[in-house]
């Protein structure tokens, strides 16, 4: 059963990062919204109608703004390039220089393993809307591994912890943070 369990639980993530493309050429995982306009900036949320956009319809409440965490809109605004019939993220300067720095990021919890707390689990800019679905692509997930156990729930959390960006992560992940704690 466990290995049951592990093979879903990572799934997901090898959806996200093991295509394989055919040509080449960038694809665009940017909000429609050009960076730096003024409905960019307001939300600071992913923008549009796709995977990764927070649907007016769903039962759950937006993310409320604060200013102490790093927008998703940051972290959404990324190219990809095709690179030995890989996709590999293609990371603007604001983007790379987050990395190794300590930061606050705020969303929804997906957990990956049972239970009420959560050491290993991967905040999602918008939530789950289905237990089999990831809500997005891998620009709009952070994979977290926490210091101490977070206890899960529906709403949206903040973690504080060591923000990595990653080049070539064998589940097609962008982004982790390490030592995180939870922060009210």
């Amino acid at each position: 059963m466990r290995h049951l369990f592990q093979a879903s639980r990572f799934a997901a993530l090898l959806v996200m990062g093991g295509a394989v493309l055919v040509g080449a050429g960038a694809q665009t995982l940017s909000s429609p919204v050009p960076p730096g306009s003024p409905s960019s900036q307001a939300s600071g949320l992913p923008h549009g109608q796709g995977a990764g956009v927070h649907s007016p319809l769903s039962p759950f409440a937006p993310l409320p703004r604060r200013g102490d965490v790093v927008a998703w809109s940051t972290l959404t605004d990324i190219t990809t390039k095709v690179e030995n019939k890989r996709i590999v993220p293609v990371y603007p300067a604001p983007v790379a220089e987050l990395n190794q720095k300590k930061l606050r990021l705020q969303g929804f919890m997906m957990p990956l393993e049972p239970g009420e707390s959560q050491r290993h689990f991967l905040l999602a800019s918008v939530p789950l809307t289905c237990g089999f679905c990831t809500p997005g692509g891998p620009e709009s997930m952070v994979e977290v591994r926490t210091a101490k156990p977070v206890k899960y729930k529906l709403e949206a959390v903040v973690v504080e912890g060591t923000f990595h960006v990653l080049q070539n992560d064998p589940y097609g992940l962008y982004y982790r943070i390490t030592g995180a704690v939870g922060v009210e």
